[in-house]
């Protein structure tokens, strides 16, 4: 079974970024593109449209085995990923928001003394959001969003990389992704808290031709996200987050690959700045918690990333 990518499944879906409202009140938004729900921008209550940019940096750390135990890099082995999205954001009626992220991503891989690099444009995601209530109108009842959103297979999955035996042209998964998710969050003077469940559909795919023609599907994807942030009177935001994801055993030719299943759990915190008016800027760093149990069949990382958003009222 070919695996996605790392920097467009999994760094993309727990990147954390923290709009501020004029209205005095805050939102904290969490982005999947391993899940694919909803893309980076989010429009702040006084925003009609938005574009951005973000620079993405991680660097693989060990990995999880399929029975869950993490193992640090052995020597002479090193991956770094980069990743460089753009991104839009318009809002519909009034609640309503429409998005999209084009990523590209790279990677340089070695092991076994051989040194590979390779990249290109990943999995472009389509995404919506609607606010049913808005956090902070209630005491009771917090801010309610449905999120939904399509990953479109416009990477190059793992079989299909040209960069070399390491395969570091795998761009995406090779297969669409159908995502639903529901996001709630509540404000308490200047904290927001927030919780998200979002659940992934993949589609199947054929690797190979001829007899060596193989039918192949990943499994559902679940994942959890909590966040809490902290607004200060100047409207810079800090905010952590911790997510889980999970997803089951892939099928491959119509039989469960048992060692295959995947779990990930990441913990990143972030960070916004108005630059004025129309301009702000986010930055986040995260971690796959290198604890043995929490992770498996997965590789783990941490980074930094480095977003600009250019708005409009």
């Amino acid at each position: 079974m070919t695996r996605a990518r790392r920097a467009t499944s999994t760094a993309l879906s727990v990147a954390l970024l923290v709009a501020v409202g004029r209205e005095s009140v805050a939102h904290a938004q969490a982005c999947c593109a391993g899940a694919g729900a909803v893309t980076p921008g989010r429009l702040a209550l006084h925003e009609t449209a938005l574009v951005g940019t973000v620079l993405k940096a991680g660097l693989v750390t060990g990995s999880y085995d399929g029975g869950g135990s993490y193992h640090a890099l052995p020597a002479r082995a090193s991956e770094q990923d980069f990743e460089e999205d753009l991104f839009g954001a318009v809002r519909i009626f009034e609640r309503g928001q429409l998005a999209v992220l084009v990523p590209f991503v790279e990677t340089r891989r070695t092991a076994s003394g051989v040194t590979g690099a390779g990249g290109g444009i990943g999995d472009v995601n389509f995404a919506g959001r609607y606010d049913f209530t808005l956090a902070g109108a209630s005491r009771i009842v917090p801010g309610i969003a449905l999120l939904a959103g399509l990953t479109i297979p416009s990477g190059r999955p793992a079989d299909s990389s040209s960069a070399g035996t390491l395969a570091t042209g795998a761009t995406g998964i090779g297969a669409y992704q159908i995502n639903v998710g529901l996001a709630l969050e509540q404000t308490y003077g200047p904290w927001l808290v927030g919780v998200s469940g979002i659940y992934a559909q993949r589609t199947a795919r054929t690797v190979g031709e001829g007899p060596s023609e193989v039918h192949e599907r990943l499994a559902p994807q679940w994942t959890g996200l909590a966040v809490a942030a902290y607004i200060f009177p100047n409207e810079m935001a800090l905010a952590a987050s911790a997510s889980y994801t999970v997803e089951g055993d892939a099928t491959i030719g119509g039989t469960a690959d048992t060692e295959s299943a995947r779990r990930l759990p990441v913990l990143t915190i972030s960070g916004v700045a108005p630059l004025s008016d129309r301009f702000r800027l986010q930055g986040a760093v995260f971690d796959d918690l290198p604890i043995s149990t929490l992770g498996a069949g997965q590789p783990a990382a941490a980074g930094l990333s480095l977003t600009l958003i250019c708005s409009w009222i």
